[in-house]
């Protein structure tokens, strides 16, 4: 994470402030019937420069991930940025509700993302430290930081509340 400036919030403010909006993204998701999983990717001036929902339902995509769509959309816009080093996302922060998968986690090393924050942890599908953990495995060519447990109540109670509500 970028060294913070005098006056600036504290990293793990930053963090549950992004977490609130990733969590408004997953919120989104259960409008399409989708699992509310919500993702931003944010940008190394520390504003949100993508953000992605589970749409797995809505497009009949298996790999419409909230962590896939929220890295498309940021290499989209940052290959429009002539300062941009399109689809390397080095110097962002990827924000999601819940643990990576493998994939999300395969996609997270390959789009160079340095940093990832979560919020619940996924003890049946998690690659970031609870099943697997793809995002520091050092035989790889990129290892991520890894913050997580982000406003963890918040974000498994709308799990939760969600596969309680579709049981």
């Amino acid at each position: 994470m970028p060294a913070a400036r005098p006056n600036s919030p504290a990293p793990e403010t930053l963090h549950e402030s992004w977490m609130r909006r990733a969590l408004h993204e997953a919120q989104a998701a259960e409008t399409t019937g989708d699992v509310p999983i919500g993702a931003v990717v944010i940008g190394p001036d520390g504003r949100v420069l993508a953000a992605g929902r589970n749409e797995r339902e809505a497009t009949g995509d298996p790999t419409a991930h909230a962590e896939v769509q929220a890295i498309r959309a940021a290499a989209a816009a940052l290959s429009h940025d002539d300062a941009g080093d399109g689809w390397r996302l080095a110097d962002c922060t990827l924000v999601v509700t819940l643990e990576p998968c493998a994939m999300c986690a395969g996609a997270i090393v390959l789009a160079r993302i340095p940093r990832v924050v979560f919020g619940a942890w996924d003890e049946k599908a998690g690659a970031a430290g609870s099943v697997f953990d793809i995002l520091r495995e050092r035989r790889l060519n990129h290892w991520v930081e890894v913050y997580p447990g982000v406003l963890e109540e918040e974000c498994g109670t709308i799990l939760r509340e969600f596969f309680a509500a579709h049981r």
